[in-house]
């Protein structure tokens, strides 16, 4: 298994679709997640790539880099990218009966911490300035979304963060991890048995001749 840094690579591609959104006018409203996806199928995922603003795309970049490197370097490349890219477009069949309109990957970046969540929940990360398991962190992040969410159905949203997609990511990524996770260990414990064994070859070319 390769590591292919496809998710630097996305970082680079969104990062040039933002250039193209800030001199193209009408390119964001062609491809952003509205209601007329239902006719125009491609916005499920196009929207993924768009961002709305520097400091939005500057935190999403930020993540991806490091939870989808994590996650690429455990589940490979292509796995990698297939969980980014379902659980964005699933994300987004979720949220588009909520908003009015929507873009961003942080659907699919929440479906890259649900995968990781489910196959490494034991993972040191850095969040909230803290040192803590994945596990926990994607629970803090869950329960800050569920108020968010609470607050949008309430009628009293605390801003226009897309609160049901980052859940809906999350956890459409978390059953993807759970699918990944057997071969993950039974690749692992192959990987081990090698090495216990290349210990094994070492110590007896060392000792016994």
């Amino acid at each position: 298994m390769k590591f292919r840094f496809y998710a630097l690579k996305l970082c680079l591609f969104m990062i040039l679709v933002f250039l193209v959104q800030l001199f193209i006018l009408g390119f964001t409203d062609f491809f952003v997640l509205n209601g007329q996806a239902w006719t125009q199928i491609w916005r499920f995922l196009t929207s993924v790539f768009l961002h709305a603003s520097l400091t939005h795309l500057i935190y999403n970049l930020f993540a991806l880099a490091l939870f989808g490197s994590i996650l690429e370097s455990i589940v490979g490349g292509r796995k990698f990218l297939l969980i980014f890219i379902l659980t964005g477009l699933l994300a987004n069949v979720i949220a588009v009966n909520f908003y009015a309109s929507s873009l961003g990957a942080s659907g699919a970046i929440f479906g890259v911490i649900g995968a990781l969540v489910a196959i490494r929940p034991f993972l040191l990360v850095w969040a909230f300035g803290l040192p803590m398991p994945i596990f926990v962190a994607g629970l803090l992040w869950g329960v800050g979304d569920l108020i968010g969410a609470y607050g949008f159905f309430s009628g009293n949203p605390i801003d226009n963060t897309g609160n049901i997609a980052h859940l809906s990511g999350m956890f459409f990524g978390f059953v993807f991890g759970l699918l990944f996770r057997e071969r993950v260990i039974r690749k692992i414990k192959r990987q081990k048995a090698r090495l216990d064994e290349r210990e094994v070859r070492r110590w007896e070319d060392s000792y016994l001749k």
